[in-house]
């Protein structure tokens, strides 16, 4: 518990660490027009006081004094990051911090400006980071130091990406390790259930086949039953006939020699 309660605390602090972002540019890397040059002042200054939605405002309105601004493009999209959510999914276009990146991908492509390439890949790769998107992470920080090879910011986020997604890969690879242990027990598991099944279906069969040649041996023990009786009942009836006929026989000698006694003469 101790070991899970401190890297929460860890991972906090260094989301906290990454939700810092590059302070609005001040107008000096490419020139500007008046009016948006002075609207920039006004959101920096707002910003300064952390009053970014109305920095925000100042903003898109040097972008309206001048749709090319990379000056204003960069700052309105800090000013958002500033009121979004670190952890926002890239999908959720009502976040301010969706909104911020949709800005920088854009600058990184249209402005001159190394410097603000630097800043803007930098800022992506913060956003990256707070997703958990450590990969692309890595790639906006390096794209951000060839840009700027001193921002030692850059730097130091690029390596804790680097480590961050190092780990994300071996928790990965573990999660795919367990998955597929899994995978085989279940396997392993449904092959045994499979073997019962057909062990408990060839015993049924047995049992059934069992079943069925005991009836046919009670069936033809029937039969032969039947037929003894039968044997029996004639064997009765013979007798009983072959004994009438010796009583008849018996009684026609004595009916004869009573006649002879009868007609013998004295």
């Amino acid at each position: 518990m101790k070991k899970h309660y401190k890297t929460v605390v860890c991972l906090v602090a260094v989301v906290a660490a990454l939700l810092w972002v590059s302070q609005p540019a001040t107008g000096q890397e490419v020139p500007t027009v008046k009016k948006e040059r002075n609207h920039i002042r006004s959101g920096n200054k707002l910003y300064n006081a952390k009053r970014y939605a109305e920095a925000e405002v100042e903003y898109r309105k040097a972008i309206e004094a001048n749709p090319q601004s990379g000056l204003g493009q960069f700052n309105l999209a800090t000013a958002l990051m500033r009121q979004g959510s670190a952890t926002s999914k890239s999908d959720d276009k009502n976040n301010p911090m969706t909104q911020a990146e949709g800005i920088l991908q854009n600058l990184v492509k249209s402005t001159p400006s190394r410097d603000l390439q630097a800043k803007a890949y930098y800022d992506l790769g913060n956003i990256a980071f707070g997703r958990q998107q450590y990969d692309q992470a890595v790639e906006h920080y390096k794209n951000a130091l060839r840009r700027n090879p001193d921002d030692d910011q850059a730097r130091d986020n690029l390596r804790l990406a680097q480590l961050k997604l190092k780990q994300q890969q071996q928790n990965q690879d573990k999660q795919n390790q367990d998955q597929d242990k899994k995978d085989q027990n279940k396997d392993q598991q449904d092959k045994q259930n499979q073997d019962k099944q057909n062990q408990d279906k060839q015993n049924q069969d047995k049992q059934n086949q069992d079943k069925q040649n005991q009836d046919k041996q009670n069936q033809q023990q029937g039969g032969m039953s039947q037929q003894n009786v039968e044997q029996v009942l004639k064997a009765m009836q013979d007798q009983e006939r072959a004994t009438q006929q010796k009583v008849s026989a018996e009684q026609a000698r004595q009916q004869r020699a009573e006649r002879a006694r009868t007609n013998r003469k004295w």
